[in-house]
């Protein structure tokens, strides 16, 4: 039996999330609900998508709880609001103190996650058990496969949850298969895959193009397939309509697939949620007093008159290149806010104070993409600011850095065609009249007028996911109803 300092560590850690709003209570049996446990990669692409996710199934009644590293959470603390939807847990990755930055190596890292994590998920499922509110389903991050082995352990219902789109999913598939021999190559581009567009060394993930360069981050992310028809669900942080072969292609790997995205807050989608307009964790700080000016300055700008300019969480560009984007920010004449984190800010040039423009250390990204004084997105095109914007209907200009971010760039400009990306040079560079030029295409002129266009035609399909009898909204009433189907089957 569970003691009272395990009470006590559970009643700590099951903190409670606001949806702001009512949670209908479709109890099994009259009273009883489904309980999900979502377990998630402990990084902020990988976090914020699932923790959206648990946002769906709660307004749908489903209990759900959120295990993070303890590192994650002792740092980040998430707190409660008013309403009782989605509770918190944690389990422990082998670095409580210091998280991923403890490890010696990503492959240190991962091996230390898989050993602690398993007794600690062990742990948090039979606590639950104990306390009379036992789990029925895990959701995991497919970047954690050894979590399917302890859910059947349980002879629980798993689903393993891709937070990139089925196109980049493919691909590595396709590598783990066999059908794409590492290194590719050199003659046999274009790659030609199953329901892809044909593929040019700079489209394909920076894993693939160049497997040298981070084998453990490929291992990593290789590692995602092998037991993938072990899960009872396969679900992907995209969207139908925005990838219908590739999803179609997708779905017959494995167990069934479920698009759920997107994996925005609620007020994005139909303006009734006030109190879900933003992310719960944010992974850095957003001083109050800068998000006021940063309102106060767009409410002085043109509608469709600024660039929004950020490369989300991780990448870095070396000094060269920040150099370059900021000469070609300011010789575009345009106004711009660009986002640069506090450990990236030395690689600006000296004295850099754009009479047009705004640095910020971080932003609320959604709430400035939806502005309307913003009319375009310079973005490192990773997948979540991507589906923020094609949700949004802001036409980018895509400059991918690494990992999933080429082949998104791809469908940026040459599937979506809501934008352009840049050419870089023979020394790996994109110089500041290619930015120019990038920043024109999208701003101004008869291209722009299409660009913009195409991106309001993907708004709608992307938002229309998610309303009632939209695809993904069907999906996530698929998936609830099949973990009922299997609690309380039909006699």
């Amino acid at each position: 039996m569970i003691n009272k300092s395990e009470y006590s560590h559970f009643k700590q850690v099951t903190e409670k999330v606001s949806l702001g709003k009512e949670i209908p209570q479709m109890g099994l049996e009259g009273n009883k609900n489904l309980h999900v446990l979502v377990l998630t990669y402990p990084t902020q692409g990988h976090v914020n998508p699932m923790l959206q996710f648990c946002k769906s199934l709660s307004s749908k009644g489903v209990d759900t709880t959120v295990a993070v590293t303890k590192f994650i959470f002792n740092t980040f603390n998430p707190k409660s609001d008013a309403s009782n939807t989605i509770q918190w847990d944690t389990i422990s990755d082998g670095f409580d103190e210091g998280g991923f930055s403890a490890a010696t190596s990503i492959e240190d890292y991962l091996e230390t996650m898989k050993k602690a994590g398993s007794k600690t998920l062990t742990e948090l499922i039979k606590r639950h058990q104990d306390l009379g509110h036992p789990i029925d389903a895990v959701v995991y991050d497919a970047l954690m496969p050894w979590a399917l082995d302890i859910a059947k352990s349980f002879n629980l219902t798993a689903a393993t949850f891709f937070t990139m789109p089925c196109s980049v999913n493919l691909i590595y598939y396709y590598v783990d298969r066999g059908l794409v021999r590492l290194p590719v190559p050199k003659d046999s581009y274009p790659v030609c895959l199953p329901s892809l567009p044909p593929l040019m060394p700079p489209d394909m993930p920076s894993f693939i193009y160049v497997p040298e360069s981070y084998p453990q981050y490929l291992y990593l992310l290789l590692n995602q397939m092998p037991n993938i028809e072990g899960a009872d669900y396969i679900l992907v942080n995209s969207i139908h309509e925005f990838e219908p072969l590739e999803t179609d292609a997708m779905a017959k790997i494995g167990p069934t697939l479920l698009t759920i995205g997107p994996t925005i807050p609620s007020y994005y989608i139909d303006k009734s949620y006030e109190n879900d307009k933003k992310y719960e964790l944010d992974l850095f700080k957003i001083e109050p007093k800068e998000a006021s000016s940063t309102r106060e300055w767009l409410k002085t700008k043109p509608k469709g008159s600024v660039i929004y300019v950020s490369f989300g969480s991780m990448a870095k560009l070396n000094t060269t290149q920040m150099a370059e984007l900021a000469a070609g920010l300011v010789e575009s004449n345009y106004y711009f806010i660009w986002v640069v984190r506090a450990s990236e800010e030395e690689k600006l040039p000296k004295g850099f104070a754009p009479e047009k423009g705004l640095v910020l250390r971080w932003s609320s990204q959604l709430e400035v993409l939806s502005n309307e004084a913003i009319g375009s997105f310079f973005t490192h095109s990773g997948w979540n600011s991507t589906l923020e914007s094609l949700c949004l209907g802001v036409p980018m200009v895509a400059m991918p850095q690494w990992t999933d971010q080429p082949t998104t760039g791809k469908y940026v400009a040459d599937v979506w065609k809501v934008g352009v990306r840049v050419k870089v040079g023979e020394d790996g560079i994109v110089g500041k009249d290619e930015i120019k030029a990038c920043v024109k295409a999208v701003m101004e002129g008869e291209r722009a007028i299409e660009f913009k266009q195409n991106a309001l035609k993907w708004k709608q399909l992307g938002l229309g996911a998610l309303r009632e009898g939209g695809s993904s909204s069907k999906h996530i009433d698929e998936f609830i109803s099949g973990l009922r189907d299997k609690i309380i089957p039909s006699v």
